[in-house]
Formats: structure tokens, C-alpha cells, sequence
């Protein structure tokens, strides 16, 4: 009996040994399987075939077209022209204002017909001189502008006695206004009031002026006449 125990005991043992290790055996292998599996997908998903490239390179964007060297330079163009416009609406709003002399009073130095520029900002800046040619709107009617020059100023003592003025007991030299443009009228003592100027043209045989309707009020001067285009030879700076 104890023989027979020790043989059937002794298979016994062998039997459990191989199970577990057969079923260490079979996890090892289901493990490395498993490990292949993960590679292989790993290294599959890197790979890309050429009909993938070529739907991903249709579906990336286009870059966009160069800009032609003539479409660059037109727009180069309108956009100079456009800050040009405004530039002189600026200018021309604010600052300088091309005018036409109509008729002979301001002869010989501006003559009828002829084109000047006028500042409209320059008296804002510093005070009226004697001798600037203003421009002004006339005191009997605001719809005209009237174009003089300064002979007085506010507070001046103004006298003129057959056609030579003159300016706190002084007479006023005048080189503007040659002998053939005097006249021989002369005007009766004047103290200019405040905020007011004297103005004369510099045709006195032919010019209405402050001797017909007095001195001109300081807000209705606004501009002075200071440089002429046209016609070609009177280009320049008007003195």
C-alpha cells in the first residue's frame, strides 16, 4: 500500500509542474504576440502609401500668386494720387487759395486777369504789416473781395494831400506806385480805429479804397496776396 501511494502521488506532482508551466509558458507567448501586434501597428500607421500623398497634397492649400511687378506699380499710383488730393484739398481749404485779380487798381504790380495764390492762414499766425497786400470782403457788400494794400494801421494818423500820404505827420515812400499812377486827390485828416486798417490801391487815379468807403474791419480781412502764377513772366513773390 505504501508503494502504490508513493507511484500515484509522484504522477500527481509531475502533472500540477507541467500545467503551470505550460500556462507560464502560453501567457510569455500571448504577451510577445500581443507586442508584435502593437509594433506592427505602430510601424504600419507610419507608412504612408502614394495615393495618401496625393490626397494630402490636393487637399493642403495653394499658395497664393505672386503680385505682378505692373498691378504693384498701379497701385503704387492711385495711392500717391489719392494722398495728393488730399493733401492740396488741405492746402487749399487751409492754407493757400488761388484767386483771379479782376480790374486795373493794383497796377502795375498785379494786372487784371492776372493769378495769384493767397494765404488764408498766415494772418491767424502774426499780425497785419503795413504795405501786405490783403485781400478783404468789401464793406458794402461781403459778397465781393476787394484787393488793396496796407497803408495804415490802427491807431496810424492818416492824411494825404494831393495824392502823397502821409502816416503820423511822415509822408510814406512808396515805390510801388509810380508817378504816372498818382493822382492829385487829397483826403482829410484820419485817426484808424481799432481793429481796422487803411487800404489804398496802388493805381490811385482808378482805384476805389479806403478814401470812397473807409477804413476795412480786421474780420473781414482773410488772406494776404503773396506769390503770382500766371501769366509765366509775373511768376513769383508779390512785394
Amino acid at each position: 500500500m505504501t508503494a502504490a501511494r508513493r507511484i500515484v502521488s509522484t504522477p500527481k506532482k509531475c502533472f500540477i509542474s507541467r500545467l503551470f508551466y505550460s500556462r507560464i509558458r502560453v501567457t510569455e507567448i500571448g504577451t510577445r504576440l500581443d507586442s508584435l501586434r502593437i509594433i506592427r501597428k505602430r510601424s504600419l500607421s507610419r507608412v504612408e502609401t502614394p495615393e495618401q500623398e496625393t490626397i494630402q497634397a490636393q487637399t493642403e492649400p495653394a499658395a497664393p500668386a505672386p503680385e505682378s511687378s505692373g498691378l504693384r506699380t498701379l497701385r503704387t499710383w492711385v495711392r500717391d494720387l489719392f494722398f495728393s488730393v488730399l493733401v492740396s484739398f488741405f492746402i487749399i481749404l487751409f492754407v493757400y487759395q488761388p484767386v483771379k485779380v479782376e480790374g486795373g487798381s493794383m497796377e502795375p504790380g498785379l494786372e487784371d486777369q492776372e493769378r495769384i495764390f493767397i494765404n488764408k492762414l498766415v494772418y491767424r499766425l502774426e499780425s497785419i504789416e503795413r504795405g501786405d497786400i490783403v485781400v478783404f470782403r468789401y464793406p458794402r457788400d461781403i459778397r465781393k473781395s476787394f484787393i488793396k494794400r496796407v497803408i495804415g494801421l490802427p491807431g496810424d494818423h492818416i492824411h494825404i494831400a494831393y495824392g502823397h500820404v502821409f502816416v503820423n505827420e511822415e509822408q510814406l515812400p512808396e515805390p510801388y506806385v509810380p508817378s504816372d499812377y498818382l493822382d492829385a486827390r487829397s483826403y482829410s485828416d484820419i485817426v484808424v480805429p481799432s481793429n481796422c486798417y487803411f487800404v489804398l490801391g496802388d493805381h490811385r487815379s482808378m482805384s476805389n479804397d479806403s478814401r470812397d468807403f473807409g477804413p476795412v474791419m480786421r474780420n473781414y480781412i482773410y488772406g494776404k496776396a503773396v506769390f503770382g502764377y500766371w501769366p509765366m513772366e509775373k511768376l513769383g513773390i508779390l512785394h
